[in-house]
């Protein structure tokens, strides 16, 4: 696993984050301030999440005058989501051979 999908992986880990990555994705870019508004989570807590989001790539932070405005990057989900469809596959694969090996086994002792 690459240090890219670890980060993401890390990030979405905690649901703080991820609650602010539905509020993002629902009602565009927000302040940190907003979106505290929105969570029963501090101001300074907020920003904390949204540093560690930034760090992994999901979000990105913009000034818009004396704001900071964040908003998604969705493209770092779609490298986790292609490793997890790879995981996926091999395991699917792995099962598939001991279904194979548990059945054939079946057939030799009948």
């Amino acid at each position: 696993m690459d240090e890219e999908v670890e980060g993401v992986l890390g990030a979405l880990a905690d649901p703080t984050r991820r609650r602010l990555l539905d509020l993002l994705a629902a009602h565009g870019a927000a302040t940190a301030t907003t979106l505290a508004g929105r969570l029963p989570v501090s101001r300074q807590a907020i920003v904390k999440h949204l540093s560690i989001l930034e760090a992994a790539g999901l979000v990105v932070g913009g000034r818009v005058g004396r704001e900071v405005r964040y908003s998604l990057r969705p493209g770092c989900l779609d490298t986790a989501t292609r490793w997890m469809s790879a995981l996926a596959t091999d395991w699917d694969r792995r099962l598939a051979a001991i279904k194979r090996a548990a059945e054939a086994a079946e057939h030799e002792d009948t």
